[in-house]
């Protein structure tokens, strides 16, 4: 069972990493597209600046996530130093339940603006489900698409610090937990 929850956090994680990595590229190549457009032929396309926006809206959520799995937010590693091991663990749990609920609101309030979203993007062209089959629409993609990542991301990183908080407590029962930033973290390549 463990093993197969390291396989499927794995594949998360590449996943996510994938998407981040296509965002990013998206993001560059909106931009210079739409520069190479309004300053070389006088034609920019209208929906350059907005497909940028929302790439780079999606891929600040998506690392969010990515960043509580890999405890790379802000955290008092200088503080964890000093304090003695068991006072770090309880520490660093209890931040992980914060992100935790943190994520939890993030998919009740976010499922509720994707609810009640008004409005439609004029400029932008998307598909929808309609009598059993996948339609393209050619204009007006409405808002809740774009902030459809809140909910999404909030699932995200409640799971994220829920493995965060067991793995962090395995390792409490392994005899083998360290701080992040603790010299001889098992994690570091660097340190074994």
């Amino acid at each position: 069972m463990l093993a197969a929850l390291r396989v499927f956090d794995t594949a998360v994680r590449k996943t996510l990493t994938a998407f981040c990595a296509v965002l990013l590229l998206m993001m560059v190549a909106f931009t210079v597209y739409s520069v190479v457009m309004r300053y070389v032929f006088e034609n920019p396309p209208v929906w350059g600046d907005l497909l940028t926006v929302l790439s780079n809206i999606w891929l600040v959520f998506f690392a969010l996530a990515l960043t509580v799995r890999d405890k790379d937010h802000i955290a008092l590693d200088l503080v964890y130093s000093y304090l003695p091991l068991k006072a770090s663990f309880a520490i660093q749990q209890f931040w992980s339940l914060v992100i935790c609920g943190l994520g939890v609101v993030m998919i009740i309030y976010g499922l509720e603006a994707v609810a009640t979203m008004g409005g439609k993007y004029w400029e932008m062209w998307y598909f929808a489900w309609e009598d059993g089959r996948l339609v393209f629409k050619p204009n007006y993609m409405p808002k809740k698409y774009a902030v459809s990542i809140v909910p999404i991301s909030g699932v995200l990183v409640s799971l994220a610090a829920l493995a965060s908080i067991a793995e962090d407590s395995l390792r409490w029962q392994a005899g083998t937990y360290r701080p992040d930033g603790h010299p001889g973290d098992l994690d570091n390549p660097a340190d074994r």
